[in-house]
């Protein structure tokens, strides 16, 4: 129970929502399978096997959304429609207009979409009701507002806004390795990402790289921006920090896992360990990742 990527959210502090309430209401909205006709379906399951649809442990709560998916890739939808609709021309005598082609494109998606197999993924959600944080384990924005959208159908009331801080990530970063640097309580890593601004956006990657000298100011000095940064805190977590506020590629290091491990027998017991220790370090780490941005602005601003 480790998350690698969080899309990072706010909720009002103190937050209205009871636990019973919660896992009340999410139930309104549980995981079903894909029917036959239907090309995705999405609802709450128990993060932990048998378990409730909200896990609490020490007043940290965890939520996950199960996504099915069916494949059926364009490519075969596309062969189907080319070989049908040459069939037609010789039936016929020309070739179908476009009213046919796309009434035979929904045709040959309809029969097929219920041999297509199917995917399930599952997206862990977060929720620290006393520090207001909500984050969801996901690589982009696009997959956590899919995440809040299924929430909001099933709750009555959801106050949440993207965490905005007043320094933007890129004129911080810059600034960090402008003076070679980190803010107090976190290193540079050796990997970054600078983008120029102009019509061509060159991208300048570094990767297990140092980012101390004169090359990296260069670049600055004309005008790439950082859109990405490898940092470490506390000597606990590492991670990239991105242009949109976005946490990617977190590892919590040997040391913490070693700890949650200590006495462990159970499966059960070893989700409990890491979750507790999980939620508990990222409710450390993300005030002071807001203060080295300026601290936390007016999202309305």
């Amino acid at each position: 129970m480790w998350f690698r990527n969080l899309q990072v959210y706010r909720l009002p502090v103190p937050f209205s929502l009871d636990l019973a309430t919660l896992d009340e209401q999410l139930a309104r909205g549980p995981f079903r399978r894909c029917a036959s006709h239907e090309p995705a379906s999405r609802g709450w399951v128990a993060p932990r096997p048998d378990g409730a649809l909200v896990h609490a442990l020490g007043g940290q709560w965890l939520v996950a959304l199960g996504v099915e998916q069916r494949l059926l890739p364009a490519s075969v939808i596309n062969q189907e429609v080319r070989e049908r609709a040459d069939r037609m021309e010789g039936e016929q005598g020309y070739a179908p207009g476009r009213k046919q082609l796309r009434e035979l494109r929904e045709r040959v998606t309809e029969e097929l979409m219920p041999r297509a197999f199917t995917r399930r993924r599952t997206t862990f959600v977060w929720i620290d009701p006393q520090g207001g944080w909500f984050c969801v384990d996901a690589a982009s924005q696009g997959k956590a507002e899919e995440v809040i959208e299924h929430l909001r159908a099933c709750l009555d009331d959801f106050p949440l806004t993207l965490l905005h801080t007043k320094l933007s990530p890129t004129a911080a970063m810059a600034d960090w390795l402008a003076a070679g640097e980190a803010p107090p309580g976190f290193t540079i890593d050796r990997d970054c990402e600078l983008k120029a601004a102009g019509e061509e956006k060159a991208v300048v990657r570094y990767v297990r790289h140092t980012l101390e000298g004169d090359e990296v100011k260069a670049h600055l000095a004309a005008g790439k921006q950082p859109t990405r940064l490898a940092l470490t805190w506390d000597e606990r977590i590492s991670f990239l920090l991105t242009e949109k506020l976005e946490v990617k590629r977190l590892a919590f290091l040997d040391v913490l896992k070693e700890s949650a491990e200590q006495g462990i027998e159970h499966a059960d017991e070893q989700f409990d360990a890491d979750f507790a220790l999980m939620a508990g370090e990222l409710s450390r780490l993300l005030p002071q990742l807001v203060a080295a941005l300026g601290g936390e602005a007016d999202a309305a601003a």
